[in-house]
């Protein structure tokens, strides 16, 4: 039973946000008319008022956070103000929303899902990140005042949904027993690379910048990222194991970058290691079909140990062989298309990114393994299913109210 319904997002933007627009593409399939609430982008997805394909897009200009967990309450605060504003004006506009579909972090659009339950809608939780472990992975300040305001939010957002979308087991196990759901009401709808997105191109052999290998990272470059882990590992890779037959690209932005070119200046890097920022799909596309091993070097902490990494299943999209610090869910979503270092030892990571480099057949083998994951159990298609029959068990539950 398809109705309308309001996505909230403030992490990204969207189209930019790949699982949200999976999402939104999904339910548009379906027959629901898709509204989604987001930031504006920097570089894209820069118009205030936007239908793409279909989805109707209202952003909201937002300047990011600097200056610790008090900028990012500031962040928060006027994300949250901007979202409420348009969620009322929409609902004034069009009428009630059916679902208001809210992407954490950060877990303070529960209240907008409170205040249009009032009209009749019903709240779906998306729980993108466990923004507890969230906050002692990027600030380590331990349980402070404001991490117990963090974890009352969470509390209130398990409070409100009526049901959860969990991103993996650990997720879910996490909604039931720290947000006291019932089994029922949390549904895993698993992040997955649109695969028609990722398809090789021939290798360019000058993108190794004369050297036999290329090692490329992908993805966000914030404190938890791991960045920096890599940047050591390599140094220990020259250093320690004498290997120097490798260029490495780090493809993507964030928080940290500008803090991880000077690492790795600091470092003696400069000459083997290339940062290019965001780049465009094509360019990206060109890296990953000529990398020889792809790095997942996120360090065990109590966030990574139980995310989704969503490097790796783009990874894998790629059939590329990849190197990962040994996590549980690393381990659910890459299996045997990954080789796992010892969490957060960076000489075993050297050796385990040295130990690829020596074995092709070995590298050839686990990318087909992983293309083959990606698009069978852990493939959109499946997560599509599971979001539609979360949906589908929300509209029938305030039918029979």
């Amino acid at each position: 039973m398809a109705g309308r319904a309001l996505i909230l997002v403030e992490n990204l933007s969207v189209p930019f946000d790949r699982r949200v627009w999976q999402e939104c593409t999904t339910l548009r399939d379906a027959g629901w008319v898709v509204h989604v609430i987001c930031p504006r982008g920097e570089q894209q997805d820069t118009e205030a008022e936007v239908v793409l394909d279909d989805v109707h897009i209202h952003r909201y200009s937002l300047r990011p956070a600097t200056g610790g967990p008090r900028g990012y309450a500031r962040e928060y605060g006027l994300a949250l103000a901007h979202t409420l504003w348009r969620a009322l004006r929409l609902t004034w506009r069009h009428g009630r929303f059916d679902v208001v579909h809210a992407c954490n972090p950060p877990d303070m659009l529960f209240l907008v899902g409170a205040v249009l339950k009032l009209r009749g809608a019903r709240f779906v939780f998306d729980q993108h990140d466990l923004v507890p472990e969230l906050y002692l992975s990027r600030f380590d300040r331990g349980e402070d005042a404001l991490y117990r305001a963090v974890r009352a939010a969470e509390r209130l957002t398990y409070r409100t949904a009526d049901a959860v979308i969990a991103t993996n087991e650990s997720y879910r196990r996490t909604a039931i027993e720290r947000g006291g759901k019932v089994p029922d009401d949390v549904v895993v709808v698993r992040s997955a690379p649109a695969v028609e997105r990722f398809e090789q191109v021939p290798p360019e052999p000058e993108l190794k910048r004369g050297t036999p290998h290329l090692l490329c990272y992908l993805g966000v470059m914030g404190p938890q990222d791991g960045v920096d882990y890599a940047l050591r590992a390599l140094a220990k890779l020259r250093d320690d194991v004498g290997r120097t037959d490798w260029h490495a690209v780090f493809v993507g932005a964030g928080d940290t970058f500008d803090a991880m070119v000077r690492l790795a200046d600091d470092l003696g890097l400069a000459d083997r290691v290339q940062f290019t920022g965001r780049i465009p799909d094509a360019d990206l596309l060109r890296y990953l079909s000529t990398a020889d091993v792809c790095l997942a070097p996120d360090p065990r902490n109590p966030l990574n140990d139980v995310s989704t990494m969503n490097k790796i299943m783009e990874y894998m999209a790629m059939a590329r062989p990849i190197v990962s610090f040994d996590l549980t869910e690393a381990r659910v979503s890459a299996g045997e298309a990954a080789v796992y270092a010892t969490p957060n030892d960076e000489l075993d990571f050297a050796k385990q990114i040295a130990r690829l480099l020596d074995d092709p057949e070995a590298r050839q083998r686990m990318g087909e393994i992983g293309q083959e994951r990606v698009s069978g159990p852990l493939s959109w298609r499946e997560s599509a299913t599971a979001l539609l029959a979360a949906y589908d068990r929300t509209m029938n539950r305030t039918n029979k109210r």
